[in-house]
């Protein structure tokens, strides 16, 4: 296949069935292995479920792809490689937690080499445009990690933008790329038999890290063609919902006097389920944004949408989810609750 060619679908099929067929034998042996997520006071899981799914959907995702890398001239390659040292990251914090210094150094590390390889945001022609472009993925990758805190919802926000970035990258005639994103749209989804609630095994950060890492630097490739203001608002989208996520926990974190970086269950798909949404509803319905909001990204980046218009308004939208988020409860009331050592 060439690049610019429309992506045809046998690497989506052959991502979709790796994943849902290599997780079960992860699973097991996350089992053996002792790889398990326990339940906790800061956890919204019931009984002790084993990590490891994130291989799966890494493998899924590279595999199908991998004689296109070996054909490609373009920055692909590089891309995939620094996608897959994050995933070894990931990999490595799941079996022992490192020093967030150090996975963020790592991560701005991998980004760097992408940023470097070509995949950026055109925002001012200069080398800003370099330290701006790492600085969002990095950010992007860590929010989808913090995504990742209820059934089904990382995995499916995954399919859903990485199918919609698809769709772009073909039309901005990155065949390549779509390839590469339509085989890990099908991967997270294939991976769902066995992440829908109630989930069997957990992609982990092996796999939260790969999919934002992959999502964010596919994002400037597919958008660096672009007029800046309009690239730039494209990303932002992209982002949302992760981003949003991300608002909303260190808001009610800072505002509550809790730990920023400590694990709770205070993101918004538990908000969502105050309000009343089931489980496998809350994953719908962030799906349903996520790719709502990449889509419309998408529609501003090749000028069907105002960047001018949509700009204002999703920025307006975003602060207003978010005050309106801090309204949920999701702390134990008590005289603890603004006790900087309480989760």
């Amino acid at each position: 296949m060439t690049v610019g060619a429309l992506p045809s679908a046998g690497p989506a099929v052959a991502a979709a069935a790796t994943s849902a067929l290599l997780s079960e034998p992860l699973r097991r042996l996350a089992l053996r292995s002792g790889l398990v997520d326990c339940p906790g006071v800061r956890k919204a899981h019931q009984r002790p479920t084993p990590y490891l799914g994130g291989v799966a959907i890494a493998v899924a995702t590279l595999l199908p792809t991998f004689p296109l890398l070996r054909a490609t001239e373009s920055g692909l390659p590089v891309m995939a490689a620094a996608a897959v040292a994050v995933c070894v990251l990931g990999l490595a914090d799941d079996v022992r937690p490192l020093s967030p210094l150090l996975r963020l150094a790592a991560e701005a590390g991998a980004a760097s080499l992408v940023v470097s390889a070509g995949a950026r945001l055109p925002l001012f022609g200069n080398a800003l445009d370099g330290a701006i472009s790492v600085l969002f993925i990095v950010l992007l990758t860590n929010a989808f990690n913090l995504l990742d805190n209820m059934d089904g919802v990382a995995a499916a926000v995954g399919a859903g933008t990485s199918a919609s970035l698809a769709a772009g990258a073909a039309l901005a005639g990155r065949g390549d790329l779509a390839v590469l994103l339509s085989a890990l749209s099908a991967g997270c989804a294939g991976f769902l038999f066995h992440n829908w609630a109630p989930a069997r095994i957990f992609m982990g950060d092996a796999g939260s890290l790969f999919i934002g890492f992959v999502l964010a630097t596919a994002t400037l490739a597919v958008l660096r063609p672009y007029p800046a203001i309009a690239a730039g608002t494209a990303a932002w989208l992209v982002g949302f919902v992760p981003m949003l996520d991300t608002a909303v926990v260190l808001v009610s974190r800072h505002r509550a006097r809790r730990p920023l970086l400590q694990g709770g269950t205070d993101h918004l798909s538990h908000r969502l389920r105050v309000l009343g949404l089931s489980g496998p509803r809350i994953a719908l319905v962030l799906f349903a944004a996520a790719t709502s909001t990449s889509l419309t990204g998408l529609f501003v980046a090749r000028r069907a949408l105002p960047a001018w218009g949509v700009l204002p308004l999703g920025a307006a939208s975003a602060i207003g989810l978010v005050l309106f988020a801090q309204r949920i409860p999701v702390y134990p009331r008590g005289r603890d609750q603004h006790s900087p050592s309480s989760s």
